[in-house]
């Protein structure tokens, strides 16, 4: 009897000290206390940096020697041949912007082997037509736009609508400046400034119509993207994108050639409202 007694008497005590502690693990959780846990092993990772690209740079140089690749109409991606490069220039024509452009008898000494003798060509070989020139869709690797023979190539590390907007804004390389041109439609055998930079957002359907310096001031949104910056005044407007600028202004370009050109980024934007696609 007392052996049954002292049994039953552990029995309670050991049933009491559990509850106890269980109660006590509640009371932690439920009442703001804090219960025994196992310290973490896992560190967080610090979140990506946003790619924001250049929109100023301290030299004009954009030389570039890498590797260059084409997408072909069918979509593959092949190694790009320049164009051979032909000779002899004869005589000279005024330009809408008062400088002068060769007219050649014969395809101008460094220009391109599509040039038709005959046309207006520019410095750097690129000739003038009556509009738009589809250009070879040229990509570079990386995230950055790089100048290749007078055009722009590419970043293959960049949203689809950006490699739109340069091969767009290479089919102006070598129109002349004209003032609105661009602005009746876009199609036009000379382009102004805002006609350039719309041009070139309509290339990506980015534009449904031709906008002019001054309502780029509010198009968009504000400041510059991560890929895309619009400089806009009442007066000029002008695009970077993916490092290059595509203005139709010599300013701190080395070529000093007038009309739509991709130049050097600049020093600085001062005087002008930024602002960029949504997204981009």
């Amino acid at each position: 009897m007392r052996v049954r007694t002292l049994s039953a008497v552990i029995c309670s005590l050991l049933i009491a000290s559990v509850g106890a502690v269980d109660a006590s693990s509640a009371l932690a959780g439920g009442t703001g206390g804090v219960a025994a846990v196992e310290p973490s092993t896992t560190k967080t990772k610090p979140a990506a940096p946003i790619h924001l690209a250049p929109i100023t740079a301290k030299t004009p140089n954009i030389t570039y020697k890498g590797p260059v690749y084409e997408k072909t109409a069918t979509g593959e991606i092949v190694p790009y041949v320049a164009p051979a490069k032909a000779s002899t220039t004869t005589g000279t024509a005024a330009s809408s912007t008062g400088g002068s452009i060769a007219v050649s008898s014969e395809p101008a000494a460094g220009a391109l082997a599509t040039s038709i003798p005959g046309e207006l060509t520019t410095g750097d070989g690129m000739t003038s037509a009556t509009g738009p020139t589809l250009r070879p869709e040229l990509l570079v690797p990386g995230t950055t736009a790089r100048f290749v023979d007078g055009l722009a190539a590419a970043p293959e590390g960049v949203p689809a609508a950006i490699q739109e907007i340069i091969w767009a804004g290479n089919e102006l390389i070598g129109l002349p400046y004209i003032y609105g041109g661009g602005h009746a439609s876009f199609i036009s055998p000379g382009y102004d400034c805002s006609g350039t930079v719309s041009f070139a957002l309509h290339g990506a359907t980015l534009l449904a119509a031709p906008e002019d310096s001054s309502e780029f001031e509010v198009w968009g949104s504000h400041g510059a993207g991560r890929w895309v910056a619009i400089f806009a005044n009442a007066g000029h407007a002008y695009m970077t994108v993916a490092g290059l600028r595509l203005d139709t202004s010599p300013a701190e370009d080395p070529a000093n050639l007038e009309g739509p050109r991709w130049r050097p980024l600049r020093q600085s934007n001062a005087g002008f409202t930024v602002r960029h696609p949504l997204g981009l």
